[in-house]
């Protein structure tokens, strides 16, 4: 009989991305068992916003995923808008498209080079938040807020984009199509020690995918084809023109491919959100006083990471009465156990950092 040893990752190990611990058992160098502890950064937000009006729940729902607070305001909206029957002006609809799809390419830049440092490699690190700056410049160019935005609103978004935003996306695109993809690919996907390192670890099956709610790039890196914006279009995604990121192989490496994939198609879409860009109200009718009619509606979207789901309930009050928040990082975590079982200890690193959690939305 051989004895195992357990060891602690986390809560303050810089490659879990956050507070999250990791109770791991191992035999040696291999991996027995990798149980997700998480919690630390509970913050009862869904209780909180049984306190407040529908409009003063947006500020918190950027600090869920605070890498990606576009897409949480998205869907909250989406949600309120559902309940009221509100329709939303088309101006209003494309520039959200927009600001969603600048926002997952620049989490999937966080991701990006916080993957490759797990790795040891720092240069792809620092190229990524340099090239993430001129995202966020754009961000606050529109909103005022580099981190946390509070710029979409029930109804439409809070100010209109103007020439100078359109030209200086334009001028990103361009930058970002003909030199950053074509960079970073050299830099990491034929990279030989990358390779070794993310190809054939983390292994998780189509069948583990359905299993455990996996959805986004967790989902599609095994070859399962569900994204929210083809599946179930919302907010006129039916009228763009791109393709699902998709790859079979369920390793690390297939997920890295996805992410990659999936950044250039983000700029597809925002081509053609800025070329067919309506004229119009930004925002639409919207009573002073928003007091949803008594039922319940269950809005999702695909986020950065995933199937980003809201479950909203109204008793007719100016205030919600259940707000469930369903986070993807949250269901794409608990698959960690499973997939670096009879692993090395030295993929655990890799394994987490594949799956690109952030605990605001795991805990909430």
């Amino acid at each position: 009989m051989t004895d195992t040893m357990y060891l602690n990752m986390g809560p303050q190990h810089p490659s879990t991305h956050g507070v999250l611990r990791l109770a791991v058992e191992v035999d040696g160098e291999t991996i027995l068992a990798a149980k997700p502890d998480i919690g630390y950064l509970h913050r009862c937000f869904e209780k909180t916003a049984e306190g407040l009006t529908y409009p003063q729940v947006l500020p918190y729902t950027d600090r869920t995923d605070y890498v990606s607070a576009m897409t949480n305001e998205f869907a909250y909206v989406l949600a309120v808008e559902k309940l009221l029957g509100l329709e939303v002006p088309p101006r209003a609809q494309f520039i959200r498209v927009i600001m969603a799809e600048l926002q997952r390419i620049a989490n999937h830049l966080v991701w990006f080079g916080t993957f490759a440092l797990d790795m040891a490699a720092v240069t792809p690190f620092l190229y990524a938040f340099r090239d993430r700056e001129k995202i966020l410049d754009l961000f606050e160019r529109a909103s005022g807020a580099r981190l946390t935005y509070s710029y979409y609103r029930i109804g439409g978004v809070r100010k209109d984009i103007d020439g100078e935003f359109v030209r200086k996306t334009r001028e990103f695109l361009d930058y970002f199509e003909e030199q950053v993809l074509p960079e970073y690919h050299r830099l990491l996907t034929g990279n030989r020690i990358f390779e070794i390192r993310t190809q054939g670890t983390g292994y998780i099956s189509p069948e583990l995918v359905y299993a455990y709610g996996l959805s986004g790039p967790m989902a599609r890196g095994s070859g399962v084809p569900w994204d929210v914006r083809k599946n179930e279009p919302y907010s006129g995604y039916n009228r763009f023109e791109f393709e699902m990121a998709l790859a079979e192989g369920g390793d690390n490496y297939a997920r890295y491919m996805v992410r990659m994939k999936e950044m250039a198609e983000s700029a597809k879409i925002i081509r053609q959100a800025l070329d067919g860009l309506p004229e119009g109200e930004y925002m639409g009718k919207v009573p002073k006083i928003i007091k949803p009619p008594v039922g319940e509606v269950y809005v999702r979207i695909e986020s950065p990471k995933g199937e980003l789901g809201v479950f909203l309930v109204s008793d007719g009050s100016p205030k919600p009465y259940r707000l469930k928040w369903r986070a993807p990082s949250f269901s794409n975590l608990q698959v960690t156990e499973v997939a670096t079982r009879g692993e090395k200890i030295a993929d655990l690193v890799v394994t987490v950092g594949s799956i690109d959690v952030v605990l605001g939305e795991v805990d909430r």
